[in-house]
């Protein structure tokens, strides 16, 4: 229950799971199978779910790259979200959204795990949400910069141990494997 924001409503936000986007990353395949099923479980619950996609320079609006990656289909009851900034809240309505469906505590997957789950995961607990990022539905790329290189596990997996234990006053956050996500 959201300490900070009134009401126990869950809403999934699915982030950037775009052909452009997924191409190349992580476990691509096996983690567009756990958003699916999240995707899934969300829609039992009856609880809302919001797509976001970028909207960019890479990711022009309608191009191929743009499109959300298969199976992953929003009915025509779910609401589609675009961005131009890494966090989903800055510059959209999804805000206003949230406030509209009663949500108070978000489930998040989807990516890139190092930049737009990250902004969208701590904007979301700075506007007083209660967050569950879903440790096996989020993704990116190896990161290379000349002689260094982070691997994209060690990016998933360091973003879930930095939401299991991450505090914000007043605010609950945690991470749940998409089985095991409630709504």
């Amino acid at each position: 229950m959201a300490t900070v924001r009134d009401g126990n409503k869950a809403a999934l936000l699915v982030v950037d799971v775009q052909v452009g986007v997924m191409a190349g990353t992580w476990e691509s395949e096996r983690v567009v199978a756990k958003v699916s099923r999240v995707v899934e479980r969300a829609r039992a619950a009856k609880a809302p779910i919001l797509w976001i996609q970028h909207n960019g320079e890479d990711l022009i609006h309608g191009s191929p790259e743009w499109q959300l990656v298969a199976p992953l289909i929003p009915t025509g009851t779910e609401v589609l979200i675009e961005k131009r900034y890494n966090s989903a809240f800055e510059g959209t309505q999804l805000e206003a959204e949230l406030l509209r469906v009663g949500a108070s505590r978000l489930i998040l997957a989807g990516a890139a795990t190092n930049w737009c789950i990250r902004a969208t995961a701590y904007g979301a607990l700075d506007r007083g949400y209660d967050v569950t990022l879903v440790e096996d539905a989020h993704t990116t790329v190896t990161e290379v910069d000349g002689e260094r290189r982070i691997e994209a596990a060690d990016i998933v997996e360091d973003l879930n141990n930095t939401m299991m234990w991450l505090e914000y006053p007043d605010r609950v956050n945690s991470i749940a494997a998409a089985e095991e996500v409630v709504f």
